[in-house]
């Protein structure tokens, strides 16, 4: 394919292993260089050969890159898988990535909040690949699997040395244990994880690559029943690193036991042990760290113990591995001399502690450590051996005792996990060592590589299966894909005349050695392509592994294939005192002499043994276990976890990509990429490709109703080689590189719909400036000429005005003058007027004056005689006033004698009045007297008829008395039988099927909830303490059997329970509840009883109700909540598809299932309001309801978002604001704005809002912190790195930037959890609702026979 200009590419280099570039020139035939611009702006000249060219792979669209599924990206190769988990691992901070079925875990060296049980609840029950890449998504499709097409199944998780295997495995066996708890008081989840710490501690060790490496390969079986709950687990274990017991490399230690051990040297129950520190003992300090960082010892032994006890491995046995231990730690210190030529000696106080300890011969021992006996044909021959051989027996011993330790507690941790019932089918999680290849390679690391070459085969085999099984699902022709084979590798191995083959052949003669060996590799494997030797040695031999070629060292093979003990020192250890000791070695005895076990057929016959002293090589021994393992795998359904160490530093997130590329290489990642890109890697549905490419579509196309057939039209029209692609039933298969070639086409016709959109925008802004422009210029120019206008008139003005001004100054002065003189005129004519005026004035005023003086004479004449008349008078009047005082005084005399003589006569008139007002009253009083006396007699005879009567009725009031006595006692009989009857009667509502049947016309909602409330008051009426207790038991006994999972059922009786709760209050007689009642209901208020203890038990009840009510809308609305908040594309015209890779394709998923809306959520909640409606529920207990119902929708849909990337978009999240209006919209309608409902989404609305908002500067960064305050740091940084653009025109966020957020963050107090917990539930509460429904009104059915409560 001829490569064209802007394309880019890899190309190799040294450090970064590929780096990318892209081309500058077309290339053509005939080149023989291809030029390149590198990232760093320089240009770089990439060599080609003309004659068969061989040119750089082709880098993915942006779009495609950071994709979950490594098999979605268009450009299947090395450089792209690398660059895809480089971009996932440094940039978004994910760790998981798909590979095909393949789960690619890269190590983060960091603890991380992705392992919670909300996230393990998130995954269960998913299909896998609608989530993230997660190691729960790898454990849930095996469990889903298992109960489905009821096989076992495997999970295989490997890498090598530091590469997160153990964690891995250890998680995959949590999920399971909290999905399928056992339901039995037994808690075997809890024993299964139990083991995990103990063979930790047995079977793991400090190197310098990892501080926690598991030195064995484990195959752990979990059983399940039928119903698929973990009833018991069984444990493989595989090429334990006896070595390390004995020996320990710079700067690693020893199996973590012996360091808990001697932590607790100082402890009392420790203290028979003897035991130092751990820098005492040669065994633990030969490596030079004793200690971890971050890692306490003392608490990790604590561990070990609790979790011993949890398996039921008694003190007694704990008490037994400890000697053995501490045994083992001192026979390490035991010194060993040379005593002159070969000979060696013993004798030291640590020899005495383990003997006693082991409860062994010391003396048999010493002698047996520095001697050997050589068995002739005529005698036996003891003879005593050099220190080196002394030392490498005494070590020997140590690493025997410390493998049948390690087995005996593998065994009895077996034996605590052993199923009790029957197992009805298993999951084996396989925790075991990746491909390996060191400086120096021994005999461990060809026995790993040559298990991984077993395992890779499996692996080749099922991907083969799986792909065969798609193509003829999809009815696509089946094409044999051409494949890596390992079995010539493995016969190289395995087979007669083999490498281990002829291991054990050497291993038969007394006198081979390593060397020896290695000659007769050469000899009989030469000329086998995948066996060298090497140029440079001759103690080596290369093998060609599927992942790399290994050079291995042939020294110490024939030794640890051997695993030899001289047979003395098995002896004195047989007959140990200690049985816990001496059983190990007799069950060695018993097991060599009746070797049975598993019947394996080997690929090459097995040689026998040339005397009975001679055991089966550990070599034999693997390949036996190895292939029980393979047969157990091959009965099952395998899934793969390859673990990736991203760096030797052991550093957070940095990736080496030279090491990477290394382990991808190892682990078959990039065998299954080579696979998949030689058929049709990537894999649309109809949908999705319609979804993502109708933009590429004619409006004939896009117009027909067949979605189907419209792909095929375009897919046809658009490439034209049919070979490129194929049509399967539900999927369209595409070559590699087609992908890429339609992304082209769709970003060639974006970015030509956005040049169309540009042309009009700037035309049309430019017509608009343009516009604008030419009214300013109009509007410049009349300004302009206006003012030129406006100057010219005022310099005229200006000049007329001068002009004018002396003009006018010469005809002032002018009229000045002739004015001036006739105003001198005028004013000497008026000054002589004045004069003769002023004269005439004067001559006037004298003339007045005579007259008045003439005026004022005469009245003073007249004053004098009118003064003299007024004498006269006076003198007059006062002769007048001395006669009438003279009469004055006559009449008051005559006056006082008449009043005597009228007071007289008064005195006795009043007098004769008195008298005569007696004589009556004294009358009245007499005749009053007398009308007494006559009503007294007619009493008294009255009262003698009376008398007379009584005595003639009462014997008949005493009959009719007795008669009704025995009425009253017959009536009572009567009352005392109905009341028993109708103590039940009221019932009679509670055991009718209560089931709404709709609303009656006229009746109102909670009508059994007054009925009930009216029956309590009767009870209460008759004053009946045992008819009220009957009947509220009956209430709450048939209540509780009322309900169940029917949800309109279990509103009903909500709401009325909360009514009669409200009833039991209103007519409780308290203060509180009685403000709103009328008088009338007061009147109804219960007289006798106490009800509050009844009311409590009722409130409960209702809780429970409340619960169980929401339970059941949860269930129903769940499976809606994320299809319609998050995957259906509310908006149209805004698709947020993007292309998926193998695991979207997951078998779990279903063509026919239902899709769900935003409308169908919708549609379910007003289903739920209308229901509660109907049945009367108060509002505010709906509102809690919507509430809950709200925050169970954003929860749901904000988890989702946490753990799917591929929902992380601009575009998403605008769809989810949209959705999240039409919810608040839904309120509004509903008038349920006031519930809060709308403020549990606030969380998710926030990542919404954070998924369109700019993620660049320093100033969105400041705005992502004020704003985004629902959200923790965990939460922001997540939805930050999972954030994936759709389209080209998007930028991914920096690290940067998401390291500046982070900083902003740091100070924020709260939860560092990702989830949401979606089972939260809000306090619910029943407030207190006074009715205004009048009792008296309520109309009783007649089919209830409860008239009588009407009557009350």
């Amino acid at each position: 394919v001829a490569q064209s200009e802007y394309n880019r590419v890899w190309i190799p280099d040294a450090e970064h292993v590929w780096k990318s570039a892209e081309i500058m020139r077309d290339f053509q035939s005939g080149d023989n260089v291809l030029e390149l611009l590198l990232e760093d702006g320089t240009e770089h000249c990439y060599p080609v050969d003309p004659l068969k060219p061989q040119l750089p792979p082709l880098r993915n669209p942006d779009i495609l890159v950071g994709e979950n599924d490594l098999t979605a990206l268009s450009y299947l190769h090395e450089p792209a898988v690398l660059h895809n988990l480089k971009v996932r691992f440094v940039e978004s901070r994910i760790i998981y990535t798909y590979c095909g079925i393949i789960l690619v875990a890269v190590n983060p060296y960091k603890q991380l909040h992705i392992y919670g049980d909300a996230i393990i609840h998130a995954y269960s029950g998913q299909n896998m690949g609608d989530m993230d890449p997660h190691i729960f998504a790898v454990a849930e499709e095996a469990y889903k699997q298992m109960a489905r097409n009821h096989k076992n199944q495997s999970i295989i998780v490997s890498g090598e040395s530091g590469a997160g295997k153990t964690v891995s495995a250890r998680y995959t066996m949590r999920y399971f244990a909290v999905v399928s708890k056992s339901g039995s008081n037994t808690r075997v989840e809890d024993k299964v994880l139990a083991s995990n710490p103990i063979t930790e501690a047995i079977g793991n060790a400090k190197t310098t690559r990892n501080d926690n490496s598991s030195r064995f390969g484990k195959y752990t079986e979990i059983s399940f029943d039928k119903k698929y709950r973990i009833i018991g687990a069984n444990m493989r274990t595989y090429l334990l690193e006896k070595s390390r017991v004995v020996f320990q490399a710079d700067n690693e230690r020893n199996y973590h036991i012996f360091y808990q051990l001697c932590s607790c040297a100082q402890l009392p129950e420790f203290k028979h042990l003897r035991l130092l520190s751990a820098d005492k003992f040669q065994y633990t300090c030969m490596g030079g760290e004793i200690t971890i960082d971050g890692v306490d010892d003392k608490k990790d032994m604590e561990e070990t113990q609790r979790t011993f006890s949890l398996l039921g491995l008694k003190e007694d046995f704990q008490s037994d591995v400890f000697k053995v231990l501490a045994a083992i730690l001192h026979l390490g210190n035991v010194e060993i001399k040379n005593s002159g030529g070969d000979k060696s000696s013993s004798g030291d106080p640590h020899l005495a502690v383990f003997c006693e300890l082991l409860n062994v011969s010391a003396e048999e021992l010493v002698r047996w450590l520095c001697h050997r006996r050589i068995v002739l044909v005529a005698e036996t021959v003891v003879k005593p051996v050099h220190k080196k051989r002394a030392v490498n027996a005494r070590d020997a011993l140590a690493k025997q005792i410390y493998a049948h330790l390690f087995d005996c507690i593998i065994n009895r941790i077996n034996t605590a996990l052993k199923v009790p019932a029957k197992q009805h089918a298993f999951i084996g999680v396989l925790d075991i060592y990746g491909f390996e290849t060191f400086d120096i390679n021994s005999f461990e690391q060809f026995c790993i590589n040559y298990a991984n070459e077993k395992l890779q085969q499996q692996f080749n085999l099922h991907v083969f299966k799986l792909e065969q099984e798609e193509y003829m699902k999809e009815d696509i022709p089946w094409t044999l894909i051409d494949f890596y084979d390992n079995q010539p590798v493995i016969d190289l191995i395995e087979a007669k005349m083999g490498i281990l083959d002829l291991l054990d052949e050497e291993c038969l003669f007394p006198q081979g050695t390593d060397q020896s060996w290695l000659q007769k590799l050469f000899n009989y494997l030469e000329p086998n392509p995948l066996f060298e030797k090497p140029r440079l040695s001759n103690e080596a031999f290369v093998i060609q592994h599927f992942a790399d070629k290994v050079e291995y060292q042939c020294r110490g093979f024939l030794e640890k294939n051997r695993d030899a003990l001289y047979e003395e020192l098995v002896d004195i250890m047989r007959d140990s005192k200690f049985p816990f000791l001496a059983h190990f070695f007799q069950e060695e005895e018993r097991n060599a002499a009746n070797s049975k076990g598993v019947k394996v057929r080997p690929a090459r016959p097995a040689v026998k043994p040339a005397n009975k002293q001679l055991r089966t090589s550990v070599g034999d021994k693997f390949c036996s276990s190895l292939s029980l393992l393979m047969e157990t795998l091959n009965a099952t359904t395998p899934h793969y976890v390859r673990c990736i160490k991203p760096n030797e530093e052991k550093l957070p997130f940095e990736y080496d990509s030279g090491r990477v590329v290394q382990q991808l290489r190892a682990c078959g990642v990039l065998e299954t990429i080579r696979i998949s890109a030689q058929s049709y890697p990537s894999r649309w549905t109809y949908i999705e490709f319609y979804s993502r490419y109708s933009i590429l579509m004619t409006h004939q196309e896009a117009d027909q109703s067949d979605k189907k057939q419209t792909c095929k039209n375009v897919l046809q029209r658009l490439i034209q080689d049919p070979n490129q692609y194929k049509f399967g039933r539900t999927k369209i298969f595409f070559r590699a590189g087609q992908v890429a070639y339609l992304e082209k086409l769709r970003l060639d016709r974006l970015r030509g719909a956005c040049v169309t959109i540009q042309k009009h925008v700037r035309g049309w802004s430019r017509r608009r400036k343009f516009l604008r422009m030419r009214q300013a210029a109009i509007i410049i120019q009349e300004y302009i000429r206006g003012k030129r206008t406006v100057r010219l008139e005022m310099m005229k003005e200006q000049k007329a005005l001068v002009l004018q001004k002396y003009a006018r100054a010469w005809l002032a002065r002018r009229r000045f003058q002739t004015m001036r003189r006739l105003v001198l005129n005028v004013q000497l004519s008026y000054r002589v007027q004045q004069l003769r005026k002023k004269i005439e004035e004067q001559n006037k005023e004298n003339r007045g004056l005579m007259e008045r003086l003439t005026s004022v004479a005469n009245s003073h004449s007249q004053s004098v005689d009118r003064l003299q008349v007024l004498e006269a008078q006076l003198e007059k009047v006062n002769n007048q006033k001395e006669s009438l005082e003279a009469r004055e005084k006559k009449a008051k005399e005559d006056a006082s004698l008449v009043g005597l003589e009228v007071d007289a006569e008064v005195d006795l008139i009043v007098g004769r009045i008195a008298e005569n007002n007696i004589e009556i009253q004294r009358q009245d009083h007499e005749k009053e007297v007398e009308t007494l006396k006559e009503e007294i007699k007619r009493l008294k005879e009255e009262r003698v008829g009376l008398q007379r009567k009584v005595d003639e009725v009462i014997p008949e009031l005493r009959r009719d008395l007795n008669n009704l006595q025995n009425q009253r006692n017959s009536m009572d009989r009567k009352v005392k039988q109905q009341s028993e009857q109708a103590r039940d009667e009221p019932f009679c509502i509670l055991h009718t099927d209560l089931k709404p049947r709709g609303v009656v016309v006229g009746m109102i909602p909670v009508l059994p909830a007054y009925i009930i409330f009216m029956c309590i008051r009767h009870a209460d009426y008759l004053n009946d303490e045992g008819k009220l207790k009957s009947l509220m038991n009956e209430v709450i006994k048939a209540v509780k059997k009322s309900y169940h999972k029917d949800f309109e059922l279990l509103s009903f009786w909500l709401s009325n329970v909360y009514q009669l709760l409200n009833c039991l209050k209103q007519y409780s007689g308290e203060e509180e509840f009685m403000k709103q009642s009328t008088p009338r209901q007061k009147k109804n208020c219960l007289q006798n009883f106490d009800l509050s203890e009844h009311r409590q038990i009722l409130s409960d009840l209702a809780i429970h109700i409340y619960h169980q009510f929401i339970s059941v809308m949860e269930k129903s609305l769940t499976p809606a909540i994320v299809p319609g908040m998050l995957e259906h594309e509310s908006l149209q015209g805004i698709s947020s598809m993007k292309p998926t890779g193998f695991r979207k394709r997951s078998s779990s998923i279903y063509e026919d299932s239902e899709t769900y809306t935003i409308s169908s959520i919708i549609q379910q909640l007003s289903v739920f309001h209308s229901t509660m409606s109907q049945h009367g529920m108060e509002q505010g207990l709906v509102k809690q309801a919507v509430k809950q119902l709200f925050f169970l929708v954003g929860a749901t849909t904000f988890n989702n978002i946490m753990l799917r990337k591929d929902m992380c978009s601009c575009r998403k999240g605008m769809q989810i604001r949209c959705n999240i209006s039409y919810l608040e919209e839904w309120l509004k309608e509903k008038e349920l704005q006031s519930s809060n409902a709308i403020d549990t989404l606030r969380p998710l609305s926030q990542a919404a809002w954070l998924l369109q908002v700019n993620k660049s500067t320093d100033d969105d960064a400041k705005e992502i912190s004020d704003k985004c305050t629902e959200l923790n740091s965990v939460q922001i940084v997540k939805i930050l790195n999972s954030y994936t653009p759709i389209d080209d025109f998007e930028k991914r966020v920096s690290s940067s930037f998401v390291r500046k957020v982070q900083s902003l963050l740091q100070d924020r107090d709260g939860s560092s959890q990702l989830m949401l917990d979606s089972d939260y539930r809000f306090q619910v509460t029943f407030p207190f609702c006074s009715s205004p429904q009048a009792l008296e009104l309520l109309q009783v059915p007649s089919s209830l026979h409860l008239a009588f409560l009407a009557r009350i």
